[in-house]
């Protein structure tokens, strides 16, 4: 249809001159019947109508879409664009326009939602990481002071103090350790040192370490049953025994008592083995997942408090995976527990 085609401003000029023009030479036609005069008069009235209608489309509309366009674009214009601007731009129609200033709209909608994202995102963590430092360095203050107070000279008090300093001072160097880490990894500085390694030994080994912290709480740590065949993986070893480590010891943290940690490992396509750690624990609601990787972001303040850790375990692990380039997921159900998983590549021949 006629009245559904995109035109652009030259098609719209010749449509509008020749609807001018056809009913004025029927009309000279009509008083005086001499076909060249009427011919002649189409002919002149359409070429001027033609030329007035599209000067004027040029001039008053295309030179205000041409300011848009350096608006949306927002650089001064190069020769490309110039010859973009003269040449193919007029030969876009109205309709077109409209679509590349609403695609353009919805790149700015998107980047300003993702700009105020990013600013809620700094905001928390910029709060979490004063209250991750004001806490150990106000326990520091406090307790010298009080010990150059006098309880310095109580050997029943100074060295409780004393011990309790030092925890936080640990706490403060693990945080800033934590805070390094992640730094690197996000920069490329941390360079990953690949070998060929079975994955089933360093959870073995990481199971080892934790299993006076297990024993605490009666948490049985175990490979499934059908998982304990080797499998042969390219990575970095120490990189991977620090995923494990955090989360094999969130697991221990937020397990119940007497519970289970579970792991298993799959081949998936031939390239890649999958690993997943299971707990039957707590859980996680479903609103928190989204964000359980994030930097600082706790699921329970008070209970996460409580249990330590400087918050940033999680986000480092996702950091070390996505290193290798392979991805981390995490599933998990209130009262049921939580399932973390993440592939690595198979060994290398």
């Amino acid at each position: 249809m006629l009245s559904q085609k995109n035109f652009s401003p030259q098609q719209l000029s010749a449509l509008t001159a020749l609807a001018l023009s056809v009913p004025i030479a029927i009309g000279i036609f009509v008083f005086k019947p001499v076909w060249w005069i009427a011919l002649l008069s189409f002919v002149v009235i359409f070429m001027g109508s033609f030329a007035l209608i599209s000067y004027t489309l040029q001039t008053f509309i295309y030179r205000k879409i041409k300011l848009i366009y350096k608006l949306i674009y927002q650089t001064k214009a190069s020769k490309r664009e110039e010859f973009y601007y003269k040449n193919i731009l007029p030969q876009k129609g109205i309709d077109e326009v409209r679509e590349d200033v609403e695609a353009w709209a919805e790149q700015r909608k998107e980047e300003i939602e993702m700009l105020q994202q990013n600013e809620t995102y700094r905001k928390e963590f910029l709060q979490n990481l004063s209250h991750e430092l004001k806490t150990p360095i106000f326990a520091i203050q406090g307790y010298v002071d009080t010990l150059i107070n006098g309880a310095l000279e109580n050997p029943e008090v100074n060295k409780k103090f004393l011990a309790s300093t030092s925890r936080n001072i640990d706490r403060l160097v693990n945080l800033v350790d934590d805070l390094d880490e992640i730094s690197k990894l996000e920069s490329g500085e941390q360079l990953l040192y690949q070998e060929n390694f079975v994955i089933q030994d360093i959870l073995k080994e990481v199971y080892e370490s934790l299993a006076i912290k297990a024993d605490e709480k009666e948490i049985k740590c175990i490979i499934k049953k059908g998982c304990e065949v080797a499998l042969t993986v390219y990575a970095d070893k120490e990189k991977i025994r620090q995923v494990f480590i955090n989360v094999v010891d969130n697991a221990i943290k937020y397990g119940k008592q007497n519970g289970t940690i579970e792991s298993s490992f799959y081949r998936v396509d031939g390239k890649t083995v999958l690993i997943e750690i299971s707990d039957d624990g707590s859980g996680i609601s479903e609103e928190h997942l989204p964000r359980i990787f994030e930097r600082f972001y706790r699921t329970d303040l008070a209970r996460s408090r409580k249990v330590g850790g400087s918050g940033l375990g999680l986000s480092i692990c996702k950091h070390i995976v996505e290193a290798h380039g392979q991805t981390i997921h995490v599933r998990s159900k209130i009262d049921v527990g939580t399932t973390f998983g993440f592939t690595l590549p198979k060994k290398k021949d």
